[in-house]
């Protein structure tokens, strides 16, 4: 059974969200959670690039909009209620429809960076910098998977500087 309340706040959220603001709308919050969530919204004819997601699984619900996903098996048509899940490793892609798409993404939490310094060894020395923020997207806290990127390959929002 649907919880009408839940599906009442995910419509009062795309109402109240800043006319044309794309990116992540929502983010599930909370110290010690297993999971992590986002309420994610495109804009008319925007699309997030093909990415791998290389070590966590994803489930995607449509909540509003229509679009259409691509993936390794194909490609399937986004329209609200429907339920995707995308196994780790798959090569997948997110184009909206003329209105626009909003989708929910839930998957595991990722573990938190560590950030360590090698002893008697210049920074130069070791690769790449411990404070890897630079690469984390600010909407959706999907990490770039080069570090020259400069928007975030699933919702478009720009990168913070290094």
């Amino acid at each position: 059974m649907v919880d009408r309340g839940v599906v009442g706040r995910v419509e009062e959220l795309l109402a109240g969200a800043e006319a044309g603001r794309g990116g992540a709308l929502w983010r599930l919050t909370g110290e010690g959670r297993q999971l992590d969530a986002n309420v994610v919204r495109l804009r008319g004819g925007e699309e997030v690039a093909r990415h791998v997601e290389p070590d966590l699984d994803v489930l995607v619900l449509v909540v509003a909009g229509e679009g259409r996903l691509s993936h390794e098996g194909g490609a399937q048509t986004l329209a609200p209620g429907t339920l995707a899940w995308l196994p780790r490793g798959t090569g997948r892609s997110v184009a909206a429809g003329d209105d626009g798409l909003a989708y929910l993404t839930v998957h595991r939490r990722r573990p938190g960076l560590s950030i360590g310094r090698l002893p008697g060894r210049a920074p130069e020395e070791v690769g790449e910098a411990a404070c890897l923020l630079h690469r984390l997207c600010p909407a959706c806290d999907r990490p770039a998977e080069s570090r020259d990127a400069r928007y975030c390959a699933r919702c478009g929002t720009r990168l913070p500087t290094a």
